[in-house]
């Protein structure tokens, strides 16, 4: 969709799975540290939950692309022209995404599917989207075009990121990358709403002006830092959490030895430690 709602929403889907994502690996690292066992069934089927959650999103973006009062309803070709394709593409970067989500879900409910195939359809995925975007703004304003192909920069480092797992799985520093670089997709879907498609009655930006071109570049370092301030302030929420709840159950340091709580009520959160 060609405006302000159509880049809210897969902003706000990409900001979801980064900041769930963002308190997830921390807790699996610190979980599994200085182990070598399998994953718990208990994260196995948290695992699932996500990847159901994620292809719902996909699907929900497909049929908002597909079936909003202006768009294409499922028609491609018609009257000697294609129709909507600004609304196609779109749609094909949810399809990948579901695709992997559901690749996802086999994972972990099939077991010959071999290891690593999830990692790689999702890196596929985020290359199929900036594949997309690259061609997405040919013959449109300077500052259109400047804004989109920011968008780029963290879909193919994006890309090669989550490849690198498919050989380096469950590193923490990857998956936080990883992590970053979702929630940067996130904001920026958002900021390219807010210029190109200003609500409220804001004023237009003009997109023929140099300097906004510079500011734009300016405005997406700030916003990957804080990305990266989300990340960091998550992963140590979290190790705040889980020392705190060590010291009160008793238990060892983490990532060496299992916690040991005392109280029953900390048993259950604790059990995918303690599982194989």
């Amino acid at each position: 969709m060609a405006n302000f709602k159509g880049h809210a929403l897969p902003g706000s889907f990409f900001l979801i799975v980064g900041l769930w994502w963002s308190v997830k690996f921390p807790l699996k690292y610190f979980h599994q540290k200085g182990k070598k066992s399998r994953l718990s069934l208990h994260y196995q089927r948290l695992e699932i939950i996500e990847a159901a959650v994620r292809t719902l999103f996909s699907v929900i973006g497909i049929l908002a692309e597909q079936f909003v009062p202006d768009g294409p309803h499922l028609h491609l070709y018609n009257e000697k022209q294609w129709v909507k394709l600004m609304n196609w593409q779109h749609s094909t970067m949810y399809l990948f995404f579901a695709v992997s989500g559901i690749v996802d879900m086999l994972t972990y409910l099939v077991t010959h599917i071999p290891l690593g195939v999830d990692r790689l359809v999702m890196a596929m995925s985020v290359f199929a989207e900036g594949f997309l975007f690259y061609y997405h703004v040919h013959n449109r304003p300077p500052l259109d075009r400047h804004i989109h192909s920011l968008l780029l920069v963290a879909l193919f480092g994006g890309s090669v990121s989550v490849f690198l797992e498919v050989i380096f799985r469950d590193n923490i520093v990857l998956e936080l990358f990883r992590t970053s670089l979702v929630l940067l997709q996130g904001t920026w879907f958002w900021q390219i709403g807010f210029v190109l498609f200003p609500p409220f009655g804001t004023p237009e930006w003009d997109q023929q002006e140099d300097t906004n071109l510079m500011f734009i570049t300016m405005c997406f370092c700030w916003h990957y830092l804080a990305a990266l301030c989300i990340v960091a302030t998550n992963y140590s929420l979290v190790y705040w959490f889980l020392t705190r709840l060590k010291r009160q159950g008793g238990g060892e340091i983490i990532g060496i030895q299992q916690l040991k709580p005392d109280h029953p009520d900390q048993t259950a959160l604790l059990n995918d430690s303690e599982e194989e």
